[in-house]
């Protein structure tokens, strides 16, 4: 026969739920495991894209600005806006050498195709420096939520010179 529970029995509600919370944490742990790295995998992600951000806003400030004279023999404007940009990310531990980098005419017929920023013709015109990078390269977590993803920037300028006097 069964035995209505009532306070003064010898079984506790404690004793009847012996495993349950061991239960719950099995089924739980997984999923609070999953949201945690996949937090940890989209803040490395944003981090990334705003370093690349960064570095293609600083490379176009070079690209504004009179480089004549920091150019060395032989070397194109283009070149060392590539160059600089390379090493900015590098610096910030993305690692340059992985990353593509262009600089295309951004608007008009030659939309996409190379910009001579040495060309006096491209004066006041649109061009954009872009950046993409495998996603495998940036992340500590070996892209496992990201995987195969490439993280992409870019940024439009218009051609200019800026010369800084004193």
């Amino acid at each position: 026969m069964h035995r209505p529970l009532t306070l003064n029995s010898t079984n506790p509600p404690r004793k009847r739920r012996r495993g349950a919370a061991a239960v719950e944490f099995a089924v739980m742990a997984p999923v609070f495991l999953i949201l945690t790295l996949g937090s940890v995998e989209l803040g490395y992600a944003l981090n990334a894209s705003n370093t690349l951000y960064g570095a293609l806003r600083e490379g176009g400030r070079l690209a504004s600005q009179d480089w004549s004279t920091m150019l060395a023999p032989g070397e194109t404007a283009n070149d060392k806006v590539i160059q600089d940009i390379r090493n900015m990310l590098t610096a910030a531990r993305i690692p340059g050498d992985k990353v593509t980098i262009s600089i295309v005419a951004a608007d008009g017929t030659s939309a996409g195709s190379p910009f001579d920023l040495e060309d006096t013709n491209n004066y006041l015109e649109m061009f954009k420096i872009s950046a993409e990078v495998p996603y495998d390269q940036v992340s500590l977590l070996s892209g496992y939520f990201l995987k195969g993803q490439t993280l992409r920037a870019s940024i439009s300028f218009r051609m200019g010179r800026v010369t800084l006097v004193n």
